[in-house]
């Protein structure tokens, strides 16, 4: 199994629209046994990052906020969600692991945040 969670500094980035990496997990037996860092090269719309994971073989997006379109893309794209994680990524993968992550489904409504928001903040996509 594959996991991908958007990330920045060790933690879950909380706008899976404007992640600019993802942290990879490669999961045999329900252990990590390997992850690495992947860089997005330029902006992608929600469309092609569900089209970037599945090329990359991903199961699972960890994230933190997400929008209704994004999760119906990479529903298309045969991705699992588990949304409104928050935190360090290695944790938030073996919570998942452990089956105690679970998903909050699409988090963000909103697409105009207003100066100082961002998903995850005021009940948008955080636990």
């Amino acid at each position: 199994m594959r996991i991908a969670v958007t990330y920045e500094n060790g933690e879950v980035f909380q706008h899976f629209g404007r992640t600019e990496n993802f942290k990879i997990y490669e999961v045999e037996n329900n252990k990590i046994v390997n992850s690495q860092v992947m860089g997005l090269k330029w902006y992608w719309n929600t469309g092609a990052l569900a089209g970037l994971l599945s090329g990359n073989q991903i199961d699972v997006l960890i994230c933190g906020g997400i929008g209704g379109g994004a999760q119906v893309a990479l529903a298309n794209a045969g991705i699992t969600l588990c949304s409104g994680a928050s935190g360090d990524t290695d944790k938030a993968v073996e919570a998942y692991l452990r089956g105690e992550l679970t998903s909050a489904g699409a988090t963000c409504s909103h697409h105009s945040h207003e100066e100082g928001h961002a998903c995850g903040n005021h009940g948008c996509g955080h636990h």
